[in-house]
């Protein structure tokens, strides 16, 4: 085209807009990077414009919220001389140094123990005060409470379980269980950080021999907590409904299982309560169905044989123990001579600690893990 003085007009080149410099957009599409530790800082080197997005405490909230029901497992806690101490499980460029989550807590290292990882969250015992220590290892952030009227935590057994309120991210719930031999029963009461009380005891029979041995962490299945209580010649399952606040003991029948086989409750299939239990070398997975008669009986799902998945020296196979459970990735920790392996219950695909130790229980610790400090940093 030209001018009426016939000269040419100037050509226009209009770039075409990206869908990425639209900020909101941009950052709905970070939002759904994979929730690995390296994800954002790897996104947070892109760009100093990507840096802003991922560096923003919105984004982080919203972030940590998307993948709360996929957290990846970082590693575990356990208690050792030292006090309570962390152990990662994730390779480079995931893995979060053991530094990044060491806890201050004041006394020496034997008036603490650790109860349950859950959602982020590490419950302790503190029994010389007694209270009991709600930490998140990202934030650091720390709450102390007081143990209900009629626990002794000094001399007592006890067991107890946190977890974050579905759909709250600042709101949790704390399960505290003491055991009484001496009167067989087991006494429950329930902490909720919204209106920062206790419940009233509740309490159910408990054989005494289903006692006298400690067990594994606690297992959230549905909206009920889970320990299994193991004795000599009987295990019992104690139930605890958070949404009806009540107190149940099940009977594990004891014909299910071959003599001298270890037991571990888990999530079983459909967020249903199940053991996995092992003998030698033999892992069964265990499901608790109830029919429409509200009768429940138990089913077996898989099995299958460890010395054949795991990669085993069979002139030193040895015993495999269970160490931990892992609920929300379907993960068991078992101990073997060649070292301690984490096997996923589904896939059955299993990887090896980067390092040993001598954890007898451990405490998984499955979270997001976006603090600020580490956005754009090395994870070391």
């Amino acid at each position: 085209m030209t001018t009426p003085d016939g000269e040419m007009w100037p050509t226009l080149h209009y770039r075409r807009r990206s869908p990425l410099e639209d900020e909101d957009l941009l950052a709905e599409i970070l939002l759904r990077l994979p929730p690995q530790p390296s994800s954002l800082p790897r996104a947070s080197a892109v760009c100093r414009r990507w840096r802003g997005v991922v560096s923003d405490r919105g984004f982080l909230r919203r972030y940590c919220r998307h993948h709360r029901r996929s957290p990846p497992l970082l590693g575990f806690f356990r208690n050792d001389l030292r006090g309570i101490s962390y152990t990662p499980a994730m390779e480079a460029p995931d893995r979060v140094p053991a530094g990044r989550f060491s806890v201050h807590l004041g006394d020496p290292g034997y008036h603490f123990r650790l109860l349950s990882c859950r959602h982020g969250l590490v419950l302790i015992s503190h029994s010389s005060q007694s209270q009991v220590l709600v930490w998140d290892p990202v934030t650091g952030d720390q709450h102390r409470i007081a143990a209900p009227l009629g626990f002794d935590m000094n001399s007592t057994p006890m067991d107890g379980a946190v977890l974050r309120v579905a759909g709250d991210a600042h709101h949790f719930q704390v399960v505290l269980v003491s055991y009484k031999q001496d009167d067989e029963q087991a006494t429950v009461s329930i902490y909720l950080s919204e209106t920062g009380g206790w419940s009233d005891l509740i309490s159910t029979p408990v054989p005494g021999k289903a006692m006298d041995y400690e067990g594994m962490p606690a297992v959230l299945a549905g909206d009920s907590i889970y320990w299994l209580l193991p004795g000599d010649g009987i295990n019992v399952i104690l139930e605890v409904d958070l949404d009806n606040q009540s107190l149940a003991a099940i009977p594990v029948p004891m014909n299910m299982f071959a003599q001298g086989q270890d037991l571990m409750v888990m999530r079983a299939e459909g967020g249903r309560l199940g053991i996995l239990s092992m003998s030698i070398f033999k892992a069964e997975l265990w499901k608790r169905n109830t029919d429409g008669d509200g009768v429940a009986s138990w089913v077996l799902g898989q099995t299958i044989q460890l010395d054949k998945l795991l990669p085993l020296n069979s002139d030193k196979t040895g015993h495999i123990s269970m160490l931990a459970y892992a609920e929300e990735n379907n993960v068991a920790f078992l101990r073997t001579v060649a070292g301690i392996f984490m096997v996923q219950l589904e896939s059955w695909q299993f990887s090896k600690l980067p390092e040993n130790n001598n954890a007898v229980v451990c405490y998984p610790f499955e979270s997001v893990y976006a603090a600020e400090a580490g956005i754009g940093g090395a994870m070391e």
